[in-house]
């Protein structure tokens, strides 16, 4: 007799170490934050951001303030970003500065409305612009930009779900894309500025209004503005993928943040040269419309690149908005399915489903809550901003491998007071909904986190979800890498550490 055969291979044992992988170099980083900036708002923001400034003039300066302003937010995210090496973003540093009630109700509003909503708005963008060629006389129908919209959800978590490669190379791929779309827009006007067609941009004409906008307008202006450049903070939502933090992560931030400002200014100066303030103010896609004037037989071209951008914005904002839930999951405020990682593909699969279908449920007549999403997207920038500093004098001997003048976070701080309070002067409604959305979290983290002593049957009821969850998806818990497992206040500045053995 030959024995027993060998034992058949178990092809879906789990590795020695299963961890989140670090695949995100340089270039990876800035399309990042480049492809999640630029996705549908520079298509939209920009009939917002003229209706309420009041004049071209007063509108592009909202624009390259609000580029200046992200890059004043983005500098202290560096900071923040190296100083407190977890992926999770706003929500992950308010938890560590300020306690996990505070950093669940900015996760509490970023799962349940912010995010899910951005993503709907720029799913709706991507199939109003990829069916465009399709209904060239009429508006698309309904049902059409939502099944369009649904599957282009679907087939991006799909691909987010089976390997971080290949939604990064997606990403830089779009983002090339998209820059290349915004560039023909841009090359275009200038185009018509050397054949003479400036007079919008005339200094007699630019800042000639027929109104004169109040504080509280400026104030709406700057939100849409800041809608259009929302995403800026993204990729310190996967820190722990990206390699060598410490270096890429300020780098991308210093490339990207300008080079968006500058082709943000020059897009809307691009439009001026052809449409004048009622045309674009008319205009329900104004990228279409500049395309129609200008590109003639040709003008196909502009819906298919605007719903090319858009759909590597999906792309960028999954991708990070699902490392969200699964920090928020391993820190304990959301089911600990969603802090799980496939056992060999390593992407945070439950993680993803859940803001795909979050997104899913949103998609609807959303554009009314651009508003709201950014005066919640504010708030927690200037929570987060001001943890900055209240981090420096809670722990003043961390050791800090980016340090920002202290003038850049009282800045920003000072322009986002001014913001929210004119925002909510200006739409009390709209801007208090957001606010209620977000204070509505505060009896779920008593009810849901706070209250350790659940009955029995609730637990055992979560238990055998999260056992299921774990069989039908193949994850588990990831392995911590040392980064997390040492506190961040176990690295001290070693300038302070000197200076006080002296």
């Amino acid at each position: 007799m030959d024995g027993p055969p060998p034992p058949r291979e178990d092809r879906t044992r789990v590795p020695d170490r299963v961890t989140l992988k670090k695949e995100i170099g340089l270039l990876s980083a800035c399309t990042i934050i480049i492809g999640n900036i630029i996705g549908s708002g520079i298509f939209i923001s920009p009939k917002g951001v003229l209706e309420h400034s009041g004049s071209v003039g007063v509108a592009l300066l909202v624009w390259t303030l609000g580029g200046g302003v992200a890059a004043l937010g983005s500098l202290c995210y560096a900071e923040l970003g190296v100083a407190i090496p977890k992926s999770g973003g706003d929500y992950a540093y308010v938890s560590e500065i300020f306690g996990g009630l505070v950093g669940f109700l900015l996760l509490w509003s970023a799962v349940l409305i912010m995010y899910p909503t951005t993503l709907a708005v720029i799913a709706l963008t991507f199939s109003s612009y990829a069916l465009q060629p399709v209904f060239p006389e009429c508006a698309p129908p309904y049902a059409a930009k939502r099944v369009l919209s649904a599957t282009c959800l679907l087939l991006l978590t799909w691909v987010n779900c089976c390997s971080v490669r290949m939604a990064t190379r997606i990403q830089d791929v779009f983002t090339v894309g998209k820059l290349l779309a915004l560039g023909l827009i841009i090359a275009v006007g200038v185009v018509q500025i050397f054949k003479g067609n400036f007079e919008a941009l005339t200094p007699q004409v630019v800042f000639s209004m027929d109104r004169t906008p109040s504080v509280g307008q400026m104030a709406l202006a700057f939100l849409h503005a800041s809608f259009a450049f929302s995403g800026w903070n993204f990729l310190n939502y996967v820190t722990e993928e990206v390699v060598d933090p410490r270096r890429n992560l300020p780098r991308a931030i210093y490339i990207s943040i300008p080079l968006v400002t500058l082709v943000y200014t020059l897009t809307n100066m691009a439009y001026f040269s052809s449409m004048s303030s009622d045309e674009l103010l008319s205009s329900n896609a104004v990228a279409v419309t500049f395309g129609e004037k200008l590109l003639g037989m040709f003008s196909v071209i502009m819906p298919i690149s605007v719903a090319l951008s858009t759909f590597g914005g999906i792309n960028g904002y999954l991708f990070t908005s699902s490392r969200l839930c699964f920090s928020g999951a391993r820190e304990g405020h959301l089911p600990s399915l969603l802090a799980m990682i496939h056992v060999t593909k390593c992407t945070p699969i439950p993680a993803l489903l859940c803001t795909a279908a979050m997104v899913i449920l949103c998609i609807g007549e959303t554009h009314n809550l651009i508003n709201c999403v950014s005066f919640i997207n504010y708030l927690s920038y200037g929570v987060t901003i001001a943890g900055l500093l209240f981090h420096r004098w809670k722990k003043p001997n961390l050791y800090r491998p980016i340090k920002v003048h202290l003038v850049v976070p009282l800045c920003y701080l000072m322009f986002w007071a001014l913001l929210l309070g004119f925002s909510l002067y200006s739409e009390p409604l709209v801007c208090g909904v957001g606010l209620v959305i977000m204070l509505t979290g505060v009896p779920v983290y008593f009810l849901g986190i706070h209250w350790k002593a659940k009955p029995k049957c609730v637990n055992r009821f979560i238990e055998t979800a999260t056992l299921v969850g774990q069989r039908l998806c193949l994850v588990v818990f990831p392995q911590l890498e040392p980064i997390e497992v040492a506190e961040p206040s176990e690295r001290t500045d070693p300038a302070a550490s000197s200076s006080a053995d002296s």
